[in-house]
């Protein structure tokens, strides 16, 4: 990117190009001869139209009209129309509002008193409805960009610090499938992939007739939680398959835990291999002093991101991330066509628009207020001796400034993983150590006593009102983002005193020991799924078509190590892949299998769904 170029991005990162053009859209007064079907709400804003007509016909004074007294009732008569539906018309007659103003009835002309009242929207949605348009003059295409989203993506490129950018509007999905359609380009192509990998991957990889080599997680011994392969492991697997087309990670994990990537990008790179990241819980990684480097920063070619997690879009807004010459773009432009709808969301566009366009415009600031609440918490945790909090020993956050002193990792008072264990010196890591970095926004917390598991704490936590992001055996995660507010976390820290008060109220302390022994000695993420004994796999072919029920026989969980698996065993949540159809189950896998059986785990994609017995393919 020349210098004009540079002036350009700069000039322009203050405005949202796609949006922009909705919005104009908007306020053309055009008339729709096109799709979408609602003719952006029209057939909802008649039904209005006759509410209005009611509302005015039943006796509502002209000096109320006057003081805008209808437009505000008929907006808050529309909006309660969706939650309470008839509960809310009645509530009005019994209140004697209905003779003030008139009944809020819609007729439809079939016989029915409230059947209109009943389907029109919310004005809040309908406003939206104004701005989902399709391709049509102005609008641009996102399957051949050359206008506004051609313009929207660039400024996201500028902004996260890539050579170029594209909208996903199928989420970090659709980025996954079309990266591993791209590197696998030829029947039985090979990749590296790291064990633990969304469902995503592994339907990319059926959809690409390829086979992988499935790299082990390394597992931080603090909190047993898995995060990504070792550099070792990423070394030793490249040396073994040097055809291989790309290695992918997942950074960082659900915990928000993670590395440095730079040095297996470095080996990928050495070995002219891509690497390709699903960074779907970090796409504001990078922005921001406090947070950890982004993938792209430290190498990878190809990166996913869901900018509705983290960041400001709208759910299902996504990202995908290219840099270097190890990506054939061309081809990557045809598997995104084939992968996303040819009739992609306007308003999830516009919202992936929106949400580059704030950090463009207020830069780190723009975290300010959501790391001062997540500090705050942190503080009022510490106060909490009950629970505990998750973090590395040696926190690695973006590269310091030279000269600058490393900061300290953990939160005084609430930090390591359950027993607190020592802070590590950043010296005295091991090179392989997979977890060095954790992202502030993902606060996770435990139970210290042992007495409420993940699960019951997030219960308890939904029961008061706070609903976490998700929970396993032991651990809770609490998800903060830039939209967090210091009003939030003095609701969270009510609420986790009145769990701890509540607790101690009916266990006694002996009670407390003997529950945390037991849950800390049977203690198995479903997140982690790794196996152990060998850092790789042997390769695992995938494909569309599916094992012939002639082809299988069915064993029991003891019988069947050895052989090669028939159907996917799949933990839920959060439904990574235990064992895959077509792997051959090793001995620890199938005391795995019995384990999380034994302790009550959930599973799919199995016949047995008691898991006395598997499906195994016949030799």
């Amino acid at each position: 990117m020349n210098v004009q170029d540079d002036y350009s991005m700069e000039h322009k990162s203050n405005t949202a190009p796609l949006y922009e053009a909705l919005l104009a859209y908007r306020d053309s007064g055009q008339r729709s001869f096109h799709v979408p079907g609602h003719k952006n709400g029209q057939v909802y804003r008649r039904l209005m139209e006759q509410v209005d007509q009611q509302l005015s016909d039943g006796g509502v004074s002209d000096n109320h009209r006057n003081e805008g007294e209808v437009e505000a009732e008929v907006n808050r008569r529309w909006d309660r129309l969706v939650t309470d539906g008839k509960e809310y018309f009645r509530q009005d007659e019994e209140q004697g509002r209905g003779n003030e103003i008139g009944e809020l009835t819609v007729h439809s002309g079939n016989g029915s008193d409230r059947s209109g009242a009943d389907v029109v929207p919310m004005s809040a949605f309908l406003e939206m409805m104004r701005l989902d348009v399709t391709e049509i003059s102005g609008t641009d295409d996102l399957h051949h960009p050359e206008g506004v989203i051609l313009e929207a993506q660039r400024l996201a490129a500028d902004c996260f610090g890539a050579e170029e950018s594209f909208f996903l509007v199928g989420g970090s999905t659709a980025g996954n499938l079309s990266l591993l359609l791209t590197v696998c380009n030829e029947p039985d192509s090979l990749v590296l992939v790291q064990r633990n990998v969304h469902k995503s991957v592994i339907h990319g990889l059926m959809l690409a007739g390829a086979r992988a080599v499935f790299l082990e997680p390394w597992v931080d011994p603090a909190s047993g939680l898995a995060v990504m392969p070792s550099l070792e492991t990423v070394q030793a697997a490249v040396q073994a398959y040097p055809e291989a087309k790309g290695v992918l990670v997942t950074l960082p994990n659900y915990y928000g835990m993670g590395a440095d990537l730079t040095p297996i990008a470095e080996v990928c790179h050495e070995a002219g291999m891509p690497l390709l990241v699903d960074e779907a819980h970090g796409a504001h990684y990078g922005q921001h002093p406090e947070l950890p480097a982004s993938a792209l920063s430290c190498g990878a070619d190809g990166v996913v991101q869901s900018t509705h997690k983290m960041l400001s879009a709208f759910t299902m807004g996504a990202m995908l991330h290219v840099q270097g010459p190890r990506l054939n773009r061309s081809l990557l432009r045809q598997r995104l066509a084939m992968v996303q709808s040819s009739s992609p969301s306007y308003p999830v566009m516009a919202s992936l628009d929106l949400a580059r366009r704030l950090l463009h415009v207020q830069g780190a600031n723009a975290f300010t207020a959501g790391l001062a609440a997540v500090d705050a918490f942190k503080r009022g945790l510490a106060e909490l001796p009950r629970f505990g909090l998750l973090q590395p020993g040696q926190l690695l956050q973006q590269e310091p400034p030279a000269g600058a002193k490393p900061a300290a990792g953990g939160n005084s008072g609430a930090a390591g993983a359950p027993g607190r264990p020592e802070e590590v010196p950043a010296a005295a890591l091991p090179l392989a150590a997979g977890y060095t970095a954790q992202d502030p926004f993902k606060a996770v917390i435990y139970d210290g006593t042992g007495v409420l598991s993940g699960y019951g704490l997030q219960q308890q936590l939904e029961a008061r009102g706070c609903v976490p992001e998700m929970s396993d055996e032991r651990y809770v995660v609490l998800l903060f983002s830039l939209g967090s507010t210091l009003r939030d976390v003095e609701y969270l820290l009510q609420a986790l005193r009145q769990i701890s008060l509540a607790q101690e109220q009916i266990q006694s302390p002996g009670e407390q020991s003997q529950l945390f022994t037991k849950e800390t000695a049977n203690y198995i993420s479903t997140w982690n799924n790794f196996q152990g004994g060998t850092p790789f796999s042997e390769p695992i072919p995938f494909t569309l078509q599916p094992i012939m029920e002639e082809d299988t026989t069915e064993v029991s969980i003891e019988n069947s190590i050895g052989l090669r698996s028939a159907e996917m065993v799949i933990p839920y949540p959060p439904g990574i892949p235990l064992v895959y159809a077509g792997e051959r189950i090793s001995a620890s896998m199938a005391a795995r299998i019995k384990l999380l059986r034994d302790e009550g785990a959930r599973f799919h994609g199995v016949s047995d769904t008691s898991l006395q017995s598997l499906k195994i393919i016949r030799e």
